[in-house]
C-alpha cells in the first residue's frame, strides 16, 4: 500500500472546511496530521470530530514542526496568501478555499511563491464539484457550442447570516479588509472564475456594487461585474438578499447555448428553438471533490489545469480587483492590472 499523504489544516474560520474535511477523512490516500487556528474552540472541535491531536495556534509553528505534504487553507481571504507563501518556502503544497485572496496583490504573491518554490497551488471552487456546472463548463470548453462569446453566472441567496454561519465565519465575511468586499468577492468570484476559464482575461471590467437591502451591514450585499472581451462578454452576478432562483450558469456560443440550473442542464443547438435536457454524468475520478482533486494531483505529480488551477484563480482575482475599483470610481477599468 502506498504511503498516505500527510495533510495539515490551516484555519477553520471558514465554515466550508467542515464539509471538505469529511472527504479527506474518508479518503484512504490521506491522513489528517495537524491543524492550526488561533481559536481554541475550533481546535477542540477538530480534535473531537476528526481525532487530530497535533494542534497549534500559530500555523508557522505547525509548518516548522510537522512533516506535511500539503495544507488546506481555510483562513479569512486576506491571510490565505501568507499561508501559501510560508508553506511554499518549506516545500509544502497548498489548496486554498476560493477565492485565492482578498485582493489581487495577495493572489499575485501566492502564485509567485508557489512558482518560485515549485509547489502545487490550487483553488477549491465548490462549483467544480457540482455535476451540472461541471458538465456545462466541460462541454463549452470542448467546443460543443462553437466559439464562446458570452458567459454569465448568477450566484444569490439571502445572505450568510440567514444560513446561520458560525460567528467565526461571519466576523470576517462582513469585514471589507479581511474578505476583500462583500457579496462581490464572495459570489462574483464564481462568475469571475467561469469567465477566466472559458474566455480568459478580459480587456476591461465594469463593476456596480452596493448595500441595497441591508443598509446596516458594512459591505455590499449586491454586485454585478460586466467583462468586456474582444470577442464577447462576461457577466458575474452576486446577491446576499435574493429569494429563490439563486444559481445559474449560461454559456452562449456560435453554435448553440448551454444552461445549468437547479433542475438540470439544457442545450439549444443552432437552428433549433427547443432546448434538450442533457443527461448529467457522474464526476470523473480525480474530480469528485476537493480532497480527490488534491490527492490525485499529489499522486501524479502534475500541476492541475482547469478551473481550480492557480492561473485561473489568479486571473479571476484580477477580474474581481478591477470590479472593486470600478465600483468605487464609477468607470470601466482596463486590464491587465499586472502584466504576467
Amino acid at each position: 500500500m502506498n504511503p498516505k499523504f500527510r495533510i495539515g489544516i490551516v484555519g477553520m474560520v471558514h465554515d466550508h472546511v467542515w464539509d471538505v474535511l469529511q472527504h479527506f477523512a474518508t479518503d484512504e490516500r490521506a491522513t489528517l496530521v495537524a491543524a492550526a487556528d488561533p481559536n481554541q474552540p475550533l481546535l477542540d472541535r477538530i480534535r473531537s470530530e476528526y481525532g487530530v491531536e497535533a494542534l497549534y495556534t500559530d500555523y508557522t509553528h505547525m509548518l516548522d514542526r510537522e512533516k506535511l505534504d500539503a495544507v488546506i487553507v481555510y483562513t479569512d481571504n486576506v491571510t490565505g496568501p501568507y499561508v501559501v507563501e510560508a508553506a511554499a518556502q518549506r516545500g509544502v503544497h497548498a489548496l486554498v478555499e476560493k477565492p485565492l485572496s482578498a485582493r489581487l496583490e495577495g493572489a499575485e504573491r501566492a502564485t509567485l511563491a508557489a512558482r518560485r518554490h515549485g509547489t502545487l497551488l490550487a483553488v477549491n471552487w465548490p462549483t467544480a464539484w457540482n455535476p451540472r456546472f461541471a458538465l456545462v463548463s466541460r462541454l463549452a470548453a470542448e467546443g460543443d457550442i462553437g466559439r464562446i462569446f458570452k458567459v454569465r453566472y448568477r450566484a444569490a441567496h439571502q445572505g450568510p447570516k440567514a444560513f446561520n454561519v458560525s460567528r467565526y465565519f461571519a466576523e470576517w465575511l462582513y469585514d471589507k479588509e479581511r474578505n476583500g468586499a462583500g457579496a462581490l468577492i464572495d459570489y462574483c468570484s464564481y462568475g469571475s472564475m467561469f469567465a477566466a476559464y472559458l474566455l480568459g482575461r478580459p480587456g476591461s471590467v465594469t463593476g456596480v456594487a452596493g448595500r441595497f437591502v441591508d443598509e446596516e451591514e458594512p459591505v455590499d450585499d449586491n454586485a454585478v461585474l460586466l467583462l468586456k472581451y474582444e470577442g464577447g462578454i462576461g457577466i458575474c452576478e452576486a446577491s446576499w438578499s435574493q429569494w429563490g432562483f439563486g444559481y445559474e450558469l449560461l454559456v452562449n456560443g456560435t453554435e448553440g447555448s448551454l444552461r445549468g440550473e437547479a433542475d438540470g442542464v439544457y442545450r439549444v443547438r443552432r437552428g433549433s428553438k427547443e432546448p434538450e435536457r442533457l443527461e448529467i454524468p457522474p464526476l470523473p475520478a480525480g474530480q469528485q471533490n476537493a480532497a480527490d482533486f488534491l490527492l490525485t494531483a499529489l499522486a501524479s505529480g502534475e500541476v492541475p489545469d482547469g478551473p481550480c488551477s492557480a492561473t485561473v484563480g489568479r486571473n479571476a482575482q484580477e477580474i474581481m480587483e478591477a470590479g472593486i475599483i470600478s465600483a468605487q470610481t464609477g468607470s470601466a477599468v482596463p486590464l491587465p492590472l499586472l502584466n504576467v
